[in-house]
């Protein structure tokens, strides 16, 4: 099949005005090069306000500004665009991998990729891809649950990552750095939808099945349409403090980017007769593309300087996701269906309900000369599947079309404690 897809989307926003405190000029002006603002990474390096620059090894730094300018609401998708070693696969009619899709950096398993929040470690989702996609066996962290518009930066460390962070960190580290505001805001309403030209090979079609001269059907399609509300909003903690709030709602229409099914989908007649159904049933009858979906998500991150000088900080999130996608078509001869409920075949529907939690705080202060940082994160991931539009063959005419097909749940405590402090050596510094 040939396809042609063209994206279509239109994005409105307003940003709230924030009052700045006037910055006055001192009597004699730095030189030009002293001024020059280097963006500081705390990636790949123990020392503090260390440059992208002058790092042991290369770290890639994405910016709020360039992600909003992309015009792309999935944070994953955002950084595949950005990033040519990050890829962002889209699979479909692979159950709950639809739902929850996995990234990989440098071409390495999803769960090769260690994935921070402010530095801390970020929880993995519950689903283990078992189907054929791509992450078959891994579970991975899912960055789709972390509106873009929460997001100051995002650091990614590829070269000598596992050197520094561990073995599970082989692919690189991706560290989300979240917004710190105690003023202004953002608003942003944005519409889109898929147009598609391609052409389907037909093959051989059922006996009574006419198709165009060449054997090729051409499509149109116009579908997937996305809407997606989404703005963040800071507020002053007391004197020396902020509170960053996010929120986004999606919601997704499905798309269908199927082949012509040239199998019988009926019985023959009683003397090997053509059922006249075979010529007018859908023959475009899969969910080959993007799932239906609602999605609400809020992200809160929050600090504080206290007069001794401890910084406390901390962030919470939750998210609220709802998916259907589907699974093979059965059709009304197959051995799986039950003509009395479905005299046509049926397209079972999988729904799961992914619901997704973190709750993360901590303190920085000095000690004895040390600069001491400890936390504890919490993330919990959970996934609740729901099987419509389907049967229990074994059952017979009575089964009902909806179950509760169980579900999984992961959690993740992560407490830290780390303490830096230089030291001179004779002979290794200026």
């Amino acid at each position: 099949m040939q396809f042609k897809t063209v994206l279509r989307a239109a994005t409105a926003a307003v940003a709230i005005a924030s009052i700045a405190t006037p910055a006055f000029a001192q009597e004699e002006a730095a030189p030009e090069s002293d001024r020059t603002l280097e963006t500081v990474v705390t990636l790949g390096t123990r020392v503090a306000n260390r440059s992208a620059l002058d790092t042991a090894v290369a770290v890639d730094v994405v910016s709020s500004a360039t992600l909003e300018k992309i015009g792309i609401g999935e944070l994953n998708q955002a950084l595949s665009v950005q990033l040519p070693s990050f890829n962002f696969p889209r699979p479909a009619l692979n159950d709950g991998t639809d739902s929850v899709r996995p990234a990989t950096l440098r071409g390495l398993g999803p769960d090769q990729t260690l994935v921070l929040v402010n530095g801390k470690r970020r929880h993995m989702a519950s689903l283990v891809n078992v189907n054929g996609s791509i992450g078959r066996g891994t579970s991975a962290v899912d960055l789709n649950t972390i509106p873009t518009f929460a997001v100051s930066a995002i650091e990614v460390l590829r070269d000598g990552a596992s050197a520094q962070y561990g073995s599970d960190a082989i692919a690189g580290v991706i560290n989300v750095n979240l917004r710190e505001a105690a003023e202004g805001g953002a608003a942003e309403v944005s519409y889109g939808w898929r147009e598609t030209e391609y052409t389907v090979p037909v093959g051989t079609p059922p006996a009574g099945v006419t198709v165009p001269p060449g054997g090729e059907i051409s499509r149109e399609r116009s579908d997937g349409h996305v809407v997606t509300l989404s703005g963040w909003k800071g507020f002053q903690l007391g004197q020396d403090g902020y509170l960053t709030v996010t929120g986004e709602y999606k919601d997704q229409q499905h798309s269908e980017r199927s082949g012509f099914d040239v199998r019988p989908n009926y019985p023959a007649l009683p003397g090997g007769g053509v059922d006249p159904r075979e010529a007018v049933i859908n023959r475009f009858n899969a969910w080959t593309g993007e799932p239906e979906l609602e999605q609400v998500t809020l992200f809160g991150n929050a600090g504080y300087n206290l007069e001794n000088g401890v910084e406390l900080y901390g962030w919470a999130s939750y998210q609220d996701r709802d998916t259907t996608s589907a699974g093979f078509y059965r059709r009304a001869l197959d051995a799986r269906n039950v003509v009395e409920i479905y005299p046509n075949g049926f397209l079972p529907l999988i729904s799961p309900e992914t619901t997704d939690a973190s709750l993360a705080g901590g303190a920085r202060f000095e000690l004895a000369g040390w600069d001491m940082d400890t936390s504890v994160v919490y993330g919990s991931n959970e996934m609740q599947f729901t099987i419509e539009n389907t049967l229990n063959r074994s059952i017979g005419p009575s089964s009902k079309t909806s179950f509760d097909a169980g579900g999984f749940k992961y959690s993740q405590v992560v407490a830290n404690l780390s303490a830096v402090k230089g030291f001179a050596v004779e002979g290794l510094c200026s």
